[in-house]
């Protein structure tokens, strides 16, 4: 009953996230419809129904899309674990201003990427030009749509095509999944 249910928007959005207690009870009182099933059976005392994994409200809800607090984990997740200078996964990351702090960069989304030890050192208080250092991407805010910032579990099978992530795609990976392996901070995992 504790399972996570992905809620949708009338228009297949992805709304919110919620217990599937609450997806039942938005079910019963018709207020939502199942689009997808888990394995889980559930039983009471005058029904039994498969486990909802993904359900449709009946009506559009307007919200504010959220965005995504500015996290050291969450920009390593961005940036697929990968230092944006060398291309390099490693687990050990730093967090990099791109235009340094020092210089009157800010410390927001797009000015921060990640950065393996190495090329953090060469490049130091300079702009990456200045160290003749190339971004592989250019850093930018991630949408308040983005699944894999957004919901802190490991994503069901059956919410894929609801949140636009492939099959196979870079993000087929768990969320806050955990980083390549090797010596890193206890701090650098939450």
């Amino acid at each position: 009953m504790n399972d996570p249910v992905l809620i949708l928007n009338q228009n297949y959005e992805p709304l919110h996230v919620c217990h599937v207690r609450r997806a039942i009870l938005l079910i019963l009182n018709g207020k939502a419809e199942v689009v997808e099933n888990n394995s889980s059976v559930i039983h009471s005392a005058s029904f039994t129904m498969i486990s909802p994994s993904v359900v449709r409200l009946g009506r559009l809800v307007r919200r504010p899309r959220p965005v995504p607090n500015l996290t050291r984990r969450r920009v390593f997740i961005r940036d697929g674990y990968t230092c944006q200078y060398c291309g390099r996964q490693v687990r050990d990351l730093t967090l990099d201003h791109v235009i340094p702090r020092h210089r009157g960069g800010q410390h927001t989304w797009n000015n921060v990427v990640s950065a393996c030890k190495a090329c953090n050192q060469r490049k130091a208080g300079r702009t990456p030009q200045e160290a003749g250092m190339r971004l592989l991407k250019k850093p930018a805010q991630p949408s308040g749509g983005d699944p894999y910032l957004l919901y802190p579990f490991r994503i069901p099978n059956e919410w894929r095509a609801y949140l636009g992530i492939e099959q196979f795609s870079r993000w087929s990976m768990p969320l806050y999944s955990e980083p390549p392996q090797g010596n890193a901070r206890e701090s650098d995992r939450f």
